[in-house]
């Protein structure tokens, strides 16, 4: 496909082009000192000179970094899952009226459509399982379908990772090849861009862009490629499955209960659960009620509550389904890895709790009992 050459100071220009399509531009902005997903007006709202830092637990900027790029934040602490899949949305409202009963339901169809400006490849492989989970198949989300369909994406290919951050040894990152209307690589004074949908090549012939050099282009190939070499975490897919399940009565499923707090955040903060509740309620006269969806968790107790109590009822056994279901039982439901390798569970985990640790340490084990059964 051909690459075209974005300067920084036509960054505004492409902001336009995307308005005057109808679309609402959403990206990262600074908002209370972190990178938030919001309006983006301008594109000097983009965290300029703004860098990250991941750990297990820990997240940090620093706001003066020497390069003044606007994506080497790498991920904003909440993901672009709220976006087309609300953390609470109004499924329908009733009234009482003189005349009966009056029912209203929200039209996403009314709905300004999105255009997603900084997508990561990572987050983009989410949205694609998404759209695999919530808009396939006989249970389909019909809010996030249409919102899904009428969204333009802009992904940035990611130049440089976190520590946090394993997305190459899944296959996600850190470059995204489909899936993207267009798709920016940051590289010194301007991005290299191209398109991925007849949308984005429809606007790039709009903007009239010069193609990118071949210096330039090898500039982004490099720098992508830097950003999977620094990755240190991994993720080894290769039998993961029989793994997960050949081990459920391990110790170490315990031994990482007790320091799981059961928060759920790594839940909220995973760009691919999708797990939900929905629940009743009603004004104080009784003329209105409504129904609502609110995104929910497997870590709480009362998630795997059925008639006679809750069957999961200890933390180690809620960590064991959330951690199998993703990476053993998606395989078996919608063919793919419910983990993308961002790395965010690793990160808004309080306690830091690492999950390709734990994968790890179970392959060890695994090794070391199959070694044991092999002695004569």
């Amino acid at each position: 496909m051909n690459a075209y050459w974005l300067s920084r100071d036509r960054l505004d220009a492409l902001l336009e082009a995307l308005k005057r399509r109808g679309y609402r531009v959403i990206g990262p902005v600074m908002r209370e000192g972190l990178p938030t997903l919001a309006p983006l007006e301008r594109a000097r709202d983009l965290p300029w000179g703004v860098e990250a830092r991941a750990a297990p637990g820990r997240y940090e900027v620093r706001e003066d970094a020497p390069k003044a790029r606007a994506f080497d934040f790498v991920l904003t602490p909440q993901g672009w899952k709220r976006l087309l899949f609300p953390p609470e949305r109004l499924l329908f409202r009733v009234r009482r009226t003189d005349l009966g009963y009056e029912v209203t339901t929200p039209d996403p169809e009314a709905e300004p459509p999105l255009a997603l400006f900084g997508v990561r490849p990572c987050e983009l492989r989410a949205i694609q399982i998404h759209d695999r989970v919530l808009s396939q198949g006989p249970f389909a989300d019909e809010a996030y379908t249409a919102r899904r369909r009428a969204a333009f994406i802009v992904v940035v290919q990611c130049t440089r990772s976190l520590e946090t951050c394993f997305c190459a040894s899944v296959g996600t990152g850190p470059e995204a090849r489909e899936g993207f209307d267009l798709a920016l690589t940051e590289v010194t004074d301007g991005f290299v861009v191209v398109s991925g949908s007849f949308k984005g090549a429809d606007l790039l012939q709009e903007m009239d862009l010069p193609e990118a050099t071949e210096a330039q282009q090898r500039e982004a190939r490099e720098a992508v490629a830097r950003a999977a070499r620094s990755q240190r975490r991994r993720l080894d897919p290769q039998g993961l499955r029989d793994l997960l399940y050949g081990n459920l009565e391990s110790p170490l499923w315990q031994e990482i209960g007790e320091r799981c707090i059961g928060c759920g955040n790594c839940t909220m903060v995973c760009p691919t659960c999708f797990c939900t509740t929905v629940e009743d309620g009603s004004d104080l006269s009784g003329r209105e009620a409504w129904r609502i969806q609110r995104w929910d968790s497997c870590f709480s107790v009362e998630y795997a509550y059925i008639h006679g109590g809750s069957i999961r009822r200890s933390v180690a056994s809620r960590y064991r389904q959330w951690l199998t279901h993703k990476l053993a039982g998606w395989q078996d439901q919608f063919g793919t890895l419910g983990c993308v390798g961002c790395g965010r569970c690793i990160v808004w985990c309080p306690v830091g709790i690492d999950l390709t640790e734990e994968v790890a340490r179970f392959r060890e084990q695994h090794a070391a009992v199959a070694a044991q059964e092999e002695q004569p």
